[in-house]
């Protein structure tokens, strides 16, 4: 860390912490007490009002903050919820960054905001997204795309697909070339440009085994903008399901994402979907069991009365 750097990380924790040691700067940032001396003299010279008391340390003048952002407590508290989603999702070098700006936006919030902001974040959690947490692995990964991304490297990975191909095999091998990261529905998906298929495809980092990132570069598109970019939809097959209204109030709850239309009706939930295929929503209709019956496609009742009756079979 250089001199200016310490400098400032010196006053952050002066406006966090009442009074603190030259000890214990020194301490923090892994120099000696005659440099904490000297910087807190250059401190002092620069018009920061550092305050000294013999016997115990250093204190900053009361109603002195640095930068002069003022936040109310509502705002404080969205950022350093934000801080906490970083810190859970993303790879561990930004996981110590948002660890880092969390620090240095409490430091600078007055105390009269900082204690509310803490009473208020006191009262709220941010609960992992979807079903699972996000494994070491995925973290990872994120952090070896978000990489080759700004270095426009293109990366290389084993992948088990949602749906098994007309063979019947889910696992496949690919090169591709990344565009962009998105967190949907509780996972990381990347965005790229698959060099198998010679289009835009995305790829829950989730499935990916032994992700590369590759020596060989790739331009990245100049029309392409992640925060514009909407996949094409090509999810034709409607489906609509029954629920009885005695779990109408938990599916809603439950969602899905291919769920389009909820119609409360005389005998239950009318429920709506569009999906690609009838193996996408499959397993959640039967998750519900003789509380959901398939209205239409006619062949997506049959997939749901044969599967039924093979599950007889093992019972």
């Amino acid at each position: 860390m250089n001199k200016t750097d310490r400098m400032l990380a010196i006053v952050l924790e002066l406006q966090q912490r009442k009074v603190v040691r030259a000890e214990d700067l020194a301490s923090i940032f892994e120099t000696s007490v005659r440099t904490i001396y000297r910087d807190i003299q250059a401190l002092s010279e620069a018009g920061v009002p550092v305050m000294g008391a013999p016997g115990q340390g250093y204190s900053l003048m009361a109603g002195y903050f640095l930068p002069p952002v003022m936040f109310t407590a509502e705002e404080a508290v969205a950022l350093l919820i934000g801080t906490d989603f970083i810190e859970q999702r993303f790879d561990a070098g930004y996981g110590l960054k948002a660890q880092a700006s969390r620090k240095k936006i409490e430091s600078i919030l007055p105390e009269p905001v900082r204690a509310d902001a803490t009473r208020v974040r006191k009262t709220m959690r941010l609960i992992t997204p979807g079903n699972k947490a996000t494994s070491g692995e995925e973290k990872d990964y994120v952090g070896m795309v978000r990489r080759a991304i700004l270095e426009e490297r293109k990366v290389e990975f084993h992948y088990v697909k949602k749906m098994p191909d007309s063979k019947g095999d889910r696992k496949s091998f690919r090169s591709a070339a990344p565009y962009g990261l998105a967190f949907l529905q509780g996972s990381w998906t990347l965005v790229a440009w698959c060099d198998l298929r010679q289009g835009i495809r995305h790829f829950r980092l989730s499935r990916m085994k032994e992700l590369r990132v590759l020596e060989e570069r790739f331009e990245m598109p100049p029309h392409f903008n992640l925060e514009d970019y909407r996949p094409p939809d090509d999810r034709n097959l409607r489906v609509r399901i029954l629920v009885n209204p005695q779990i109408s109030d938990r599916v809603k709850e439950a969602g899905n994402y291919y769920m389009e239309t909820v119609e409360e009706c005389e005998d239950g939930l009318l429920v709506s979907f569009r999906v690609r295929r009838p193996e996408e929503i499959m397993q959640w209709v039967l998750g519900w069991g003789s509380n959901v019956v398939v209205l239409e496609p006619e062949s997506f009742r049959d997939r749901i009365r044969n599967e039924a009756e093979n599950m007889l079979k093992r019972y």
